[in-house]
């Protein structure tokens, strides 16, 4: 028994194995190389069972998987030639296999990447082994036992064939303690969802089997991609052609768009993009000349491209150095892009048309934590800075999904107690009992830490829980300063939310609301935030970008507005490279109205001018801090 170093730049394949460290890419590599072998029979006439076989065990800390077919099967001298790598040794880049994987290196990454592993075939009643591995020097080495000898019943049946098949297994241990072993059901998911693989889910039998059940509980899964339910666009296989050194090439287009279903917009499970397929090779999954461009949100398709595969056999460099997707700096690529481009236009322009103009729209948790943080720091600012300070209102009734700025049923007090340390006070809750849905309950939830105390504290009231007078009470007391929490009540449609601050110098009385006993200063105490949250809306107009509501206390970011519609996609969704100018948007409002109540208050009330530089000089003062907060500085 020899063991060999493996014939390739050892630092070359330890730079590859790390890029390609996953299981689910080690799976791609490995089906795709299945489909291959069978390929290369069928083009032969023969007739081929089809079936990729997957186990899957997963321990604590690693995992055993193999991944068989009934194929070809390889001799002994084929697996040697195997362990030479890539490039020229690609049977794709000789022109002889249509399968992409990534071209004559995948296989190794795979299994040097994940940890250890093993190859065995058999071919004309021959069994052979290749182990795999890494020597303790580090280098990768391969052990083939010097020879084949003739396969036995037990070989057969260990790679799932009956005596007189061929065809292949490959078995890896995962011990890199840097991948991630997913569990069954979720890698199952993921192979199933493959961009790379949906093709041959469609033409093969791959099944996959959880090795962790034991007895009748362990089952085979059969792998397939359910496709989402869609009107087709362009198509089924609209035959387009483009021009390349004075040759016409022909592409087949199926265009289709979702009906109901959000697509996966990213990564190697996008279900949005068209699927770019040569032969029986999946080259890449994108929109070409609209990737990531309004209107492609809820498109899908494939372009069938015979070109690209025949180019590849001639050595252009149509893939990315990396092997994950087209090159689009290759000439070639850039005649197929513009060509299937041109076939999608309309339908593109179509639907950016239609999703345009959206009503509403929601931003990524990050940014919405982000403004949470500005619209925070900008309500000290008015408290603090500039003494500003408002009536609390009429409460946060909701009868819809909306404030409508109307009567609460249900209403605190004031909606924020900034209370002393150490010191009692009460939370009031008004109700109009008569407004209440008949028979409904009011339900209440504390979300409050533990040095915050109340007493009662019921999850549930009914009506006799309620006094005549419509005001039931709460005794908080707070011990720890800077804790902060909320009570939240509801009742059919209606809600409200009292927020409670403890603090070292609030006032420990003072509990009327100012506006109802203009003896009393206004005070933090009773104070209630003056920008209580944002919303991105559609105002009707393409004016205005961004404005203030005072009846709800939100600002409005205007989704019609063209700067914004810019940045906003088809499902929705802002997105985060625009934080600068929801910065602008915000920071513009909001001195705005600063600006307005500050002059407000003295004799230059009603001059322009006066809330022009005062907006101005809020500006200067405090843009870097806007602008900082949401770049996440």
């Amino acid at each position: 028994m020899t063991v060999l170093a493996l014939p390739v730049d050892q630092r070359v394949i330890d730079i590859d194995s790390r890029r390609f460290a996953s299981i689910e890419k080690a799976l791609v590599e490995l089906i795709t190389n299945c489909d291959d072998s069978y390929v290369r029979l069928e083009r032969k006439g023969f007739m081929v069972a089809g079936k990729i076989g997957i186990s899957y065990k997963r321990y604590k800390n690693g995992s055993v998987l193999t991944v068989s077919d009934q194929a070809e099967g390889m001799s002994f001298d084929r697996i040697r030639s195997v362990l030479s790598y890539g490039g020229a040794h690609s049977l794709m880049s000789q022109g002889v296999s249509g399968g992409r994987g990534f071209f004559g290196r995948g296989m190794k990454q795979a299994i040097f990447g994940l940890g250890h592993g093993w190859i065995e075939s058999i071919f004309e009643g021959r069994y052979s082994r290749v182990d795999l591995f890494r020597g303790e020097d580090g280098r990768y080495l391969f052990d083939d036992g010097d020879t084949d000898r003739p396969a036995e019943e037990k070989d057969y049946h260990r790679l799932h064939l009956t005596p007189g098949d061929t065809g292949s297994m490959v078995t890896i241990v995962v011990d890199n303690p840097q991948t991630n072993i997913p569990y069954f059901s979720s890698l199952s998911a993921t192979i199933s969802n493959n961009i790379y693989l949906r093709d041959i889910l469609f033409r093969r039998s791959v099944e996959i089997t959880n090795r962790n059940l034991k007895g009748r509980k362990r089952i085979s899964l059969t792998l397939a991609f359910e496709e989402p339910e869609a009107e087709v666009l362009v198509g089924p296989d609209f035959l387009g052609s483009f021009i390349y050194e004075e040759k016409a090439f022909p592409f087949y287009l199926t265009l289709k768009k979702s009906l109901d279903e959000e697509l996966v917009l990213k990564g190697d499970e996008r279900t949005n993009g068209l699927l770019i397929i040569s032969g029986t090779a999946v080259f890449d999954c994108q929109f070409l000349n609209f990737e990531n461009q309004l209107g492609t949100e809820f498109l899908f398709g494939t372009v069938r491209c015979p070109g690209l595969s025949e180019m590849m056999a001639e050595g252009v460099p149509i893939i990315s150095d990396e092997r994950e997707g087209l090159n689009l700096k290759d000439p070639f690529v850039l005649a197929f892009s513009d060509g299937v481009s041109e076939l999608i236009r309309d339908p593109v322009n179509r639907e950016r048309q239609r999703l345009s103009h959206i009503e509403r729209a929601t931003t990524s948790r990050r940014t919405q934590n982000l403004i949470g943080q500005v619209l925070q720091k900008m309500n000290q600012v008015a408290i603090e800075d500039l003494n500003i300070m408002i009536s609390p209102g009429p409460g946060s009734g909701k009868p819809g999904p909306f404030d409508t700025g109307r009567p609460a049923v249900l209403r605190f007090s004031t909606p924020f107690y900034y209370r002393k340390v150490a010191k009692a006070f009460h939370v009031s809750l008004l109700v109009n009992q008569d407004a209440l849905p008949e028979g409904e309950e009011i339900t209440v939830e504390y979300n409050l830490p533990p040095s915050i105390l109340v007493q009662p504290d019921p999850t549930v009231l009914s009506a006799r829980d309620i006094p005549e007078d419509g005001r039931f009470q709460w005794k908080v007391i707070g011990d720890e300063v800077d804790a902060r929490g909320r009570i939240t009540v509801s009742c059919g449609p209606y809600s409200a939310t009292g927020e409670i601050v403890i603090a070292e110098n609030a006032q420990g009385k003072g509990y009327e609301h100012p506006a109802e006993n203009p003896a009393l200063p206004w005070h933090m105490d009773n104070a209630s935030v003056l920008f209580r949250g944002y919303e991105l809306r559609n105002l009707n107009n393409e004016v205005d970008r961004a404005v203030y509501s005072p009846e709800d206390r939100l600002i409005i970011i205007n989704t019609e507005a063209p700067t914004v519609r810019l940045y906003v996609d088809g499902q929705g969704r802002f997105k985060d490279g625009a934080r600068l100018l929801l910065a602008e948007l915000l920071l513009d409002v909001i001195t705005d109205e600063l600006a307005r109540l500050y002059v407000d208050r003295t004799t230059k009330k009603g001059q322009r001018e006066a809330y022009r530089q005062a907006k101005q000089d809020m500006v200067r003062r405090y843009g870097v801090d806007v602008h900082s907060i949401l770049s996440g500085v």
